[in-house]
């Protein structure tokens, strides 16, 4: 099975300037857990997600309302393509102990996201087992405290 076949296509992204409260606010509209942002060509140049805001802005005493998402997003962004295998991303993920892949074209433009709850929607297809030891993999603290050290 290929990315493209479960992942989600309507993707929201931001630029780097936008105000953390007003991606907060687009995912509360959303009702999603992260954001892609852009630059102003349209190439992922981070990701942030409501943890990155509640754990760098919120617990640093940061002005939401005028701190850039640029100061507490992710740089380091792991992406896969369309056309790999969902095995391949499940690794990725597994590895990197991520719930949030973004989809990128061949000019790094963000075409889709996928996430643990589109593996979860197909399921079948992927393999119950498959699916379930991928959510294990990103979930074990054990796992992240061996790759903090």
């Amino acid at each position: 099975m290929k990315v493209k076949d479960c992942m989600c296509n309507d993707v929201c992204c931001v630029k780097p300037e936008t105000s953390v409260s007003d991606v907060a606010k687009l995912m509360s509209q959303y009702h999603i857990g992260s954001i892609p942002i852009c630059d102003n060509q349209n190439c992922i140049c981070g990701i942030v997600t409501d943890r990155d805001i509640l754990l760098r802005t919120v617990a640093c005493n940061k002005n939401a309302n005028t701190t850039p998402v640029s100061e507490v997003m992710t740089t380091n962004v792991w992406t896969c393509t369309q056309n790999d295998e969902v095995r391949q991303a499940q690794n990725q993920m597994s590895q990197k102990q991520i719930r949030r892949l973004p989809v990128c074209d061949d000019n790094n433009h963000v075409i889709g996201i996928l996430t643990i709850g589109d593996l979860c929607q197909n399921e079948q297809q992927i393999g119950t087992q498959e699916v379930g030891q991928t959510i294990g993999n990103i979930c074990d603290c054990n796992q992240t405290q061996q790759n903090a050290q």
